[in-house]
């Protein structure tokens, strides 16, 4: 037997036995070729499990790129054969995100770029009611997001103002207090790449950011998605791909990963108003090499982190659990740790039976050519604890 048709057969085996001591996964599909990267994990209301990634020859300089996704069944435990998701013809599609609604209406955000370059992508969204039966939902609603960021020049200087002249990076800061003046450059290029958030009082908050100015903001809707205004900019030293988690005063935190200098560390932010402004991102005590994170908080109140715990390389995956709300992070397992693979760009959900469930893209660069995949696990959170 090949190793294609190994791991092919490994894809398709059905899911085990859930329990609370052992970590279980398998691949979404087969390696191959093709560029396969940041996926997003749902449980929909039936139990089944849907995720998505993006799909092409390349990444934002191939036109091919499209969204796929593939459905978990609970009843077969079985992963389906991927399907298209969205597919803007002739452009790009990347970083799409799941998100299911308080009312049990299944969405899906994503950037289509404009001109292969980050700084040209434009927010995009589909809406679902129908979306029970295999395969492609049949999307009920569709539009772009547009947005004014608030005070984005006005928190660059105010953020930034002691290194506007004196560093290399305050060079930059000059140059980004232009780009956040100029309309097209400030209204463009904010995309996805983690969940949305839903608040008590049906607020939704979606996490955004911009390679261009190597911040995030958030995305706000208080109509159930109709409309949307922006947040101020969550402003730091490359903090980008903001993951949002809320204690129980409804403080709301945003962990987000380090695109800036050293110390390579996960930034973390913090909103005391639903999500409308934020404070200076800092450096937690987590290391990152510039990869993406996500954290959620559990039924129990306990959070959970996943991440690449290195500050440089992702072929590291570890997962975190703090039991005070992120001020500490007392316990820490390795879902992945391997040289010449790369597990990185995580997604991470609590299903409703109270097992933890993460995809992320799985790069082998063990053969003559790198091959791709998206890979699911499964454990229960005091797996952590090891």
């Amino acid at each position: 037997m090949t190793r294609r048709e190994l791991l092919s057969l490994t894809a398709a085996i059905p899911a085990l036995a859930q329990t609370r001591s052992d970590l279980t996964g398998e691949l979404v599909f087969p390696p191959e070729t093709w560029h396969n990267h940041s996926s997003s994990i749902v449980e929909l209301p039936n139990g089944d499990l849907l995720v998505c990634w993006f799909h092409g020859s390349g990444e934002r300089t191939a036109d091919d790129v499209k969204v796929l996704g593939a459905r978990w069944s609970k009843e077969t435990r079985k992963w389906s054969a991927p399907f298209d998701l969205a597919d803007t013809p002739g452009f790009p599609d990347t970083n799409p995100t799941l998100f299911v609604d308080s009312k049990k209406r299944l969405w899906l955000f994503w950037p289509a770029i404009l001109s292969n370059e980050w700084e040209s992508a434009l927010m995009k969204y589909k809406m679902s009611t129908d979306y029970n039966s295999p395969g492609t939902p049949v999307w009920s609603a569709a539009d772009n997001i547009l947005l004014i960021p608030q005070k984005l020049p006005e928190r660059i200087q105010e953020v930034l103002k002691a290194d506007v002249r004196s560093t290399p990076f305050g060079r930059r800061a000059q140059r980004l207090v232009a780009m956040g003046s100029d309309k097209l450059s400030a209204r463009l290029g904010w995309f996805t790449r983690t969940h949305p958030l839903e608040l008590p009082a049906g607020r939704i908050l979606l996490p955004l950011y911009s390679d261009g100015f190597s911040f995030s903001l958030i995305a706000i809707s208080d109509d159930g998605g109709q409309t949307w205004f922006a947040s101020e900019p969550i402003v730091g030293y490359g903090n980008i791909q903001p993951s949002l988690v809320r204690k129980k005063d409804g403080t709301i935190v945003a962990y987000m990963r380090d695109n800036g200098p050293p110390p390579k560390r996960i930034h973390a932010s913090i909103s005391k108003d639903n999500g409308v402004t934020w404070t200076p991102a800092e450096d937690t005590s987590l290391p990152n090499p510039g990869a993406s994170v996500e954290a959620i908080s559990l039924q129990d109140g306990r959070w959970i982190i996943i991440y690449n715990d290195l500050e440089s390389g992702r072929h590291s995956l570890a997962v975190s659990l703090s039991d005070d709300e992120g001020a500490s992070w007392k316990w820490t397992r390795h879902i992945e740790r391997q040289d010449k693979l790369r597990f990185h760009y995580p997604s991470i959900i609590q299903a409703r039976d109270g097992s933890i469930h993460a995809t992320y893209s799985y790069f082998d660069q063990r053969g003559e050519k790198e091959m791709k995949s998206i890979k699911h696990v499964r454990f229960a959170p005091d797996w952590i604890k090891g």
